[in-house]
């Protein structure tokens, strides 16, 4: 049954059918030949999949980046940015990062973040004298962080397919964002002092304070969705909902960079993303669910525990698989395939769930930078105009990095979970 299951997956893979058809279409043959469970059961997996109440979060977030990619409030978040740290040697880069970090905090989306970011931050880079590539490849790679500092997309779906308190995983994000958003910053410093990249004058306390003023809105955004997270006065998806709201007043009330006819393909777009992942998600709930009736998870853990009985090693091999999984599909949605997969096995080797969540985050930053699929590849090229192996050269030493801290984090679980001890 198992080798029948592989043998439509590859078959529909090689035919170029979309991964999320290719989950509910290989469930469903081998639900229908293999199993006595109806039919209709099959479409009751796929309402339920795609109704979970913290999905709410997914689409409410997705609005929030969307009205901010186009208002004013990524561009005030970068003028304050280059204000504050802009002077000093490889400010602007590091503004760059800063700001992904920033941007990150809000929209949940890696895609949005190189958009948003990208488009004013290249463009700034090269004008002021660094390497095209360079700039290129900072900001397709930084932008990759819209996933790993809280909230994120990818962090609620994982808490949902795992049962872990979404919290949590948010706040198991938070110093692992850091140390690779420091990473990043220290290359761009030591990138710029060694090939003399000029730096624009330091700005004055007046200009700060201007900045800083015109882009208040966009400075308190973060501090009230996540702070009413972390307080508990919000769920993730009431936070999401205050998110988009508040979004959508700044922008239309405040500075009025969007007027009331711009909100149709702003909302259009949102719309979009939001169909795609959630169609994504039931049909992967169905496999799932398929997995579940065949008890294929307990199957397999029974059979890697027969070679493999060092957490670490199988932490490593986990790595190994996701990095070459994310060279030919969507990452996330092996993510929902192989949550329930994984599961017996984290129990077995001791792994926190929340941990692993950021492991495989992480994995998906670096399958978003992977040829021949990564996803923010195509979104540096859309927005540059370069080729795809033009903006693919630019990435190699931001993967090195990248997989770097994804080493430190799985061997030191302490940085993902330290702050979680603070959460009930």
């Amino acid at each position: 049954m198992t080798g029948l299951l592989i043998a439509v997956l590859v078959l529909l893979m090689v035919f170029g059918v979309p991964l999320s058809v290719v989950c509910g279409v290989a469930a469903m043959v081998c639900l229908a030949l293999f199993t006595h469970i109806p039919p209709q059961a099959v479409f009751q997996q796929l309402y339920q999949g795609a109704e979970y109440d913290l999905l709410q979060a997914v689409i409410f977030f997705i609005a929030a980046g969307s009205i901010m990619t186009h208002g004013s409030l990524a561009t005030r978040l970068v003028n304050i940015g280059r204000a504050i740290v802009g002077g000093i040697t490889g400010g602007l880069a590091i503004t760059s990062v800063l700001i992904c970090m920033f941007f990150a905090a809000v929209s949940g989306s890696s895609p949005a973040t190189v958009v948003a970011i990208g488009t004013i931050m290249i463009p700034a880079l090269t004008k002021s004298g660094y390497d095209s590539r360079f700039a290129v490849g900072l900001l397709t790679s930084a932008g990759s962080m819209g996933i790993l500092i809280p909230p994120s997309i990818p962090m609620i779906i994982w808490a949902v397919i795992m049962g872990v308190s979404v919290t949590k995983q948010f706040v198991a994000g938070i110093l692992p964002g850091l140390i690779l958003g420091g990473a990043l910053m220290a290359y761009s410093y030591c990138m710029a002092r060694k090939h003399n990249w000029r730096t624009r004058r330091k700005a004055s306390l007046a200009e700060i304070k201007t900045a800083v003023k015109d882009g208040i809105f966009s400075l308190l955004m973060p501090v009230l969705v996540l702070g009413g997270i972390y307080s508990g006065m919000f769920t993730a998806t009431e936070a999401a909902s205050v998110a988009f709201a508040y979004a959508l007043f700044v922008e239309l009330v405040i500075h009025r960079s969007l007027k009331p006819s711009d909100l149709l393909p702003v909302l259009k777009v949102s719309v979009l993303t939001s169909t795609m992942l959630l169609f994504i998600i039931a049909n992967a709930s169905v496999l799932s669910y398929y997995f579940s009736a065949d008890q294929i998870p307990q199957r397999v853990a029974e059979f890697l525990i027969q070679y493999i009985d060092n957490k670490y090693l199988f932490l490593l091999l986990v790595n190994a698989g996701l990095l070459i999984m994310g060279c030919f599909m969507d990452i996330v949605s092996a993510l929902l395939v192989l949550g329930p997969v994984f599961m017996p096995l984290l129990q077995q080797f001791d792994i926190d769930p929340v941990h692993f969540g950021i492991i495989m985050v992480l994995n998906i930053e670096v399958a978003f930078l992977t040829p021949p699929f990564g996803v923010n590849l195509f979104v540096s090229s859309g927005i540059t105009g370069k080729g795809i192996v033009e903006v693919t050269r630019a990435t190699p030493p931001y993967l090195l990095l990248m997989w770097g801290v994804l080493l430190l984090i799985t061997y030191v679980p302490w940085l993902s979970l330290v702050l979680t001890q603070w959460i009930q």
